[in-house]
Order: structure tokens, then C-alpha cells, then sequence
């Protein structure tokens, strides 16, 4: 095993040979996911082209772009221990990379390009456990993981009907707070009175888009925190209420919008801007809220830095 905190030690870990087989390895991992097309309509497309395509408003993974930085953010944040992590030849990466490289197989076999790209990370984690060790894939495990928030998946949209019903109540709830007398039909909402054409909460104002890019983003947060384990997944968890809550809110906001000011505004602009003003501010801060709550103190504390700096002039 090698000395982590002897830095030539790494320098001896990236000998010739190792670079070698890192930039062979790629060139061969780039092979089937760039220059084979065997997805998509009439199999024309390879896996990135497919990935790339379904990101889409109709998989409500317009979010998926995102995880590509977030997970190069991850990677770089933890970069020193993943340099102080021992270096060493580990045998057991292959129990992972293997099965991983057979799943890839198989996905051309079948035409499954989720099965292609789910294998992705898999490979890279295996491959990261082999060469470098089994510490080094410990860290580097979520961040590959993450992939896996950008790949479609078509159950979640099985959900898209019972957040409809939400958000409907919501809109309907919110706006008899401020006075605004509706009734549901379905999905619809419509004005008791009559001062506004009835409002369809349809698949796209379901939430499940935005809910879907809450999780990736709660995910993302939880990791980097310094909380418990155990806090970590409260957290991660907290971004399912808190979604169907922010998106709630945005559609009682467009249905006071309509009663009390330009229903054609409501239904045009306000619509679509709403979810900036309030979705995801409102998230965020939950969010924000819900990790002050389970650190015990608020994270945006301007004395916060200045305590830690106290502890660690105490510690020297």
C-alpha cells in the first residue's frame, strides 16, 4: 500500500504504464457510447445522442444538462482526498466493472439505452476501484452515481396524475385564502363567478418537472454538507414536500392573479415566469431551512466561519 502522505508516492502511482492503460481505457469506454448508433429512432443515434434527445419537456428532464457540472463540482470539491487517498492495484473492482461491461453489451442487444447509460458510472466506479483502490472509489462513488438523476426514467411519470390533483387542490385551497371563490372540475379550475376562463392544470404544471430538478439539486446539497448521515437523507428527502409545497403556491399565485388583476397576464406571463418568483426560492429556502434545522444552527450565520477558524487556531 502507499504512504498518502508522501507526495511522491502519487508522482510513483502515475508511472508511464498507468497513463497508458487510463488513456487506452477511455479510448475504448468512448468507443461503444460515441461511435456505436444503435438507439433511438432507427437505431441512428448512440447513447450520449439518445441521453442528450430525452432531455426533453415531455420526460420532464429538461434538468438533465445540469448534472453533468454538478458531478465535475462534486469531483474537484473532494480532489484532495481523492489525492491523499492510498493508491493501490485492487482485484475486487472487477466484481463491478465486469458485470457493468456486460450490462453495456446487453443494452445493444436488446436496444435499451437506459441500460447503456445506467452502466456508465458502474464502469468508471469499477474501473476508479480497480486502479486506485477501494478508498478512492468510496469517494468518488456518489459523484459518478449522480449520473443516474439525468437518465429518464418512465415511472416517475406515473406520479404526474396524483401531483396534478395536488396542485389543483392547492390553487383551489390558496386562492380561498385570498378570497377567491372557485370550484374544481378534474383537473380544471374554474371562477364561481365566471371573471376568468378556467385554468387546466396540466401534466407540464403537475411539479413532477420541477420535483424531479429539486431531488437532483436536495441530492447534490445533501453530499456536500458536513450533517450525519442519517441528517443527510432528511434532507435529501425534504425536497418532496417542499416541491409539492413551492408548486402549490405558484398556481394559487396565478389564480389570484386572474381574480384580481389580468386573467390573460395570469395565464401567459405569470405563468411562465411564476416558477422563478416563487417555486424555486421557496424550495431553496426550505431547503435552507431544513439544514439550519438539522445543524443546529443557520448555515448562512455570518459568525459561523469566524467560529470555525476560533476552533481550529485552538486545536494548533
Amino acid at each position: 500500500m502507499m504512504d498518502s502522505s508522501n507526495p511522491a508516492a502519487h508522482e510513483k502511482f502515475l508511472t508511464a504504464p498507468m497513463l497508458a492503460a487510463l488513456v487506452s481505457g477511455g479510448l475504448l469506454l468512448a468507443w461503444p457510447y460515441l461511435a456505436i448508433a444503435e438507439f433511438g429512432p432507427g437505431g441512428s443515434q448512440n447513447g450520449f445522442q439518445w441521453l442528450f434527445s430525452a432531455w426533453n419537456p415531455e420526460t420532464d428532464y429538461e434538468h438533465g444538462w445540469l448534472v453533468i457540472p454538478i458531478i465535475a463540482f462534486m469531483l474537484y470539491h473532494a480532489r484532495h482526498c481523492i489525492i491523499r487517498a492510498p493508491k493501490r492495484i485492487d482485484w475486487r473492482g472487477l466484481l463491478l466493472f465486469v458485470p457493468a461491461c456486460i450490462l453495456l453489451m446487453l443494452s445493444f442487444r436488446v436496444g435499451q439505452p437506459r441500460v447503456a447509460m445506467g452502466a456508465l458510472p458502474l464502469i468508471l466506479l469499477g474501473g476508479a476501484w480497480y486502479l486506485a483502490g477501494p478508498q478512492t472509489a468510496r469517494i468518488c462513488a456518489f459523484p459518478l452515481l449522480f449520473f443516474w438523476l439525468c437518465i429518464p426514467l418512465p415511472s416517475f411519470q406515473q406520479a404526474t396524475v396524483e401531483l396534478q390533483i395536488i396542485a389543483t387542490q392547492f390553487g383551489h385551497l390558496g386562492g380561498s385564502l385570498f378570497g377567491v371563490d372557485t370550484y374544481l372540475q378534474g383537473t380544471n379550475i374554474r371562477s364561481t363567478e365566471g371573471h376568468w376562463d378556467a385554468f387546466n392544470i396540466a401534466g407540464g404544471c403537475s411539479g413532477m418537472r420541477s420535483l424531479m430538478a429539486l431531488i437532483m439539486l436536495s441530492a447534490a446539497w445533501a453530499y456536500l454538507s458536513d450533517l450525519k448521515f442519517w441528517k443527510k437523507c432528511v434532507l435529501f428527502l425534504s425536497a418532496i414536500p417542499l416541491a409539492v409545497i413551492g408548486n402549490g403556491v405558484r398556481i394559487a399565485s396565478i389564480v389570484v392573479m386572474a381574480e384580481y388583476g389580468d386573467a390573460r397576464f395570469a395565464a401567459k406571463t405569470w405563468h411562465d415566469w411564476s416558477g422563478l418568483l416563487f417555486f424555486f426560492p421557496i424550495c431553496l429556502l426550505g431547503l435552507a431551512c431544513v439544514h439550519s434545522l438539522l445543524a443546529g444552527e443557520m448555515i448562512w450565520n455570518p459568525f459561523r466561519r469566524k467560529k470555525v477558524v476560533v476552533k481550529m487556531n485552538k486545536a494548533q
